[in-house]
């Protein structure tokens, strides 16, 4: 019986493209399919509502294997990545004493930031006492400018602990470009001081000491494409850079190491991911390197977006970061950090720091992440997607390097671009096109935020750019920071504002439109009084003045608004402000009575908002 291979669905039979078209063109009964159905991304390629085998068929990168060129499927032939936790060293001694603590719960990949005051022999013998170099991955940032000093200080430690150097894996975050893009600032001698750093680093064959830091991109708000586009550019001109002075292309190749964020965007991101390993396969095999195309796997770091992380609700931020978890596992990572659910408003503490931890260990010891290689390999829907994200990227690509990465970088003209993206977000968000569940859709209603804060990036509305900055920066808000500074000033305020539901008349409808407008009216931090419903306006009025409201929102149906809604009007008689919930077809005919206000789906709600804080909050 275990030798009889049974055939599925042999009794039905093959169903061609034409006909699934054909099928729900007829179910669509008129409307337009590439409207209703076909989704048109922000990366610039069209997603249809299915694929099919013939998808894939001139795809090459779905006939490779998992380990081989280009290695768009993986750079290994397992799925074991490492787990990350990053440390800032404040006191060495504390600093070590968290990091084995850390490897006892399961890290196998440490980060430490260092201080540029504190880089020495001394005080890496001290961070790193206890802890087997050979075991662990070790991951070193500080001022760009100390980093040869940093790497000479690990190459002496490592060499005086009688280890094999070349069993030791790690990194230091050398990154002159990601200075320029986060503070406005260049040096000139950059190119030096990595050539120098490459030398220097030459013991250890597996440490990586050049950093292609694309997370910036993505916790500054780019799409997909142009995060993976300007990160390959960047990647290629620190190659052609290094190649000039001197180094070979080989050597280039080993020491640079990709540092990615992980957006929301669950099936993009694992396309983003294999489409990255295949690009920078294809760049590296350019240059023609001696010895074979293994240094041509591109060593992927991923950490997940602090973009979208908020500050209301902030455990939905652990929903976040698991999606963005697994779609960087399943796409094949080398490691991965996921950032605490906390971190947006305070420094993160023992429970997050395990929480964040834990969510990794979670995906390899229950669901078995680590065991399978490219599990989205042959999957119509992505291996399609991987297609697309890698054409747009490699698009944006060829224009950069037609201008000059490092020029564009200078002129200004990528910063523009990703804030461009970014902008774009932040319209979407305040239209409720793109959601943050708890921020601006279906806020919790009584969340007092301002009591949890106590960090400087909290809330940085209008945070401009340092003084010494001569070159345009990256965006630095995160996507909900607009709402959540006009909630925090409706908790500063004196008297919290209360918004009165006034339903009648359709069940149905006054309840759908009481409930929209509840959450509406709540991401403001407003307080919500909702009702069953009212037999007459009159009534709904007088309930709503003795429960002191300050907004009352008529919610009803369209047709009955005719009526219902100059009957409340004129009851109000201007004591508080007065809403109607939807977009009746009397629209006109009602702000012709002098009635102001109405909110619907098409409303920009942050605007909105901001206009009733202005008139509430002034009081």
């Amino acid at each position: 019986m275990s030798e009889k291979k049974e055939k599925l669905f042999v009794d039905f039979p093959p169903i061609s493209t034409a006909q699934w078209l054909e099928k729900i063109t007829a179910d669509l009964k008129g409307a337009d399919f590439d409207k209703k159905l076909v989704w048109k991304t922000n990366e610039g390629f069209d997603v249809r509502p299915f694929y099919r085998a013939e998808d894939i068929e001139t795809l090459a990168t779905a006939q490779t294997r998992c380990g081989e060129f280009p290695f768009v499927r993986s750079t290994k032939k397992d799925n074991d990545w490492l787990v990350r936790q990053d440390i800032d060293v404040d006191d060495v001694t504390k600093a070590n004493a968290k990091a084995l603590a850390c490897l006892q719960s399961g890290i196998s990949s440490l980060g430490f930031d260092v201080p540029r005051d504190m880089v020495s022999k001394e005080n890496i013998a001290a961070l790193l006492a206890g802890i087997e170099p050979q075991a662990v991955e070790l991951n070193f940032t500080t001022c760009s400018n100390y980093s040869v000093k940093l790497i000479q200080a690990l190459v002496e430690y490592f060499a005086g602990q009688k280890t094999d150097l070349n069993a030791i894996r790690g990194s230091v975050n050398l990154d002159f470009v990601g200075r320029v893009l986060r503070k406005g600032v260049e040096r000139e001698e950059w190119i030096a001081q990595m050539a120098e750093a490459v030398k220097v680093a030459t013991p250890l064959g597996n440490f990586k000491v050049i950093a292609v830091n694309a997370y910036l991109f993505n916790n500054a708000g780019a799409f997909i494409t142009q995060e993976l586009g300007y990160a390959l550019a960047w990647g290629n001109e620190l190659m052609s850079r290094l190649i000039d002075v001197g180094v070979d292309v080989a050597t280039a190749a080993q020491k640079i190491k990709f540092n990615f964020g992980v957006g929301p965007n669950y099936f993009m991101e694992m396309a983003k991911f294999r489409a990255a390993r295949l690009l920078w396969a294809k760049i590296v095999e350019a240059y023609k390197p001696q010895g074979g195309l293994d240094v041509a796997k591109m060593n992927i770091f991923a950490q997940t977006s602090s973009f979208n992380q908020t500050i209301y609700d902030a455990h939905v931020n652990l929903l976040r970061t698991q999606t963005e978890a697994m779609s960087a596992s399943l796409a094949g990572v080398d490691s991965l950090l996921v950032t605490p659910f906390d971190s947006a408003y305070k420094t993160s503490d023992d429970f997050s720091e395990r929480i964040a931890r834990n969510q990794q260990l979670l995906l390899k010891e229950e669901c078995h992440f680590d065991k399978i290689v490219d599990p989205a390999g042959g999957s119509y829907y992505i291996e399609t997607l991987t297609a697309s994200v890698a054409q747009e990227a490699w698009k944006l690509f060829l224009e950069t390097e037609e201008k000059g990465f490092y020029e564009s970088i200078k002129a200004g003209e990528i910063q523009k671009a990703v804030n461009a993206a970014a902008d774009k977000r932040f319209k979407a968000v305040a239209q409720r096109r793109e959601i943050l569940l708890g921020t601006n859709q279906y806020p919790n209603f009584t969340e007092i935020a301002a009591t949890k804060l106590n960090c400087e990036c909290a809330c940085c509305c209008g945070s401009s750019t340092a003084d010494e900055a001569t070159i345009a920066v990256l965006n630095t808000r995160r996507l909900g920071e607009e709402f959540e500074c006009l909630r925090l000033s409706t908790e500063a305020a004196a008297k919290r504002p209360k918004v009165f539901m006034l339903t009648i008349g359709n069940l149905a409808m006054r309840l759908a439109r009481a409930q929209f407008s509840s959450n509406f009216f709540a991401c403001a931090g407003y307080e919500i009084i909702d009702n069953l419903g009212f037999k007459t306006v009159e009534e709904g009025v007088e309930a709503a003045q003795k429960a002191g409201a300050d907004i009352i929102v008529l919610c009803s149906s369209d047709d009955e608004y005719a009526e219902l809604a100059p009957a409340a009007f004129k009851a109000i008689n201007g004591k508080q402000l007065f809403v109607v919930a939807g977009a009746p077809a009397c629209t006109d005919d009602l702000k012709a009575v002098g009635i102001e206000h109405f909110i619907n789906v098409r409303s920009n709600v942050l605007e909105t908002l901001k206009g009733f804080n202005v008139k509430l909050l002034a009081k």
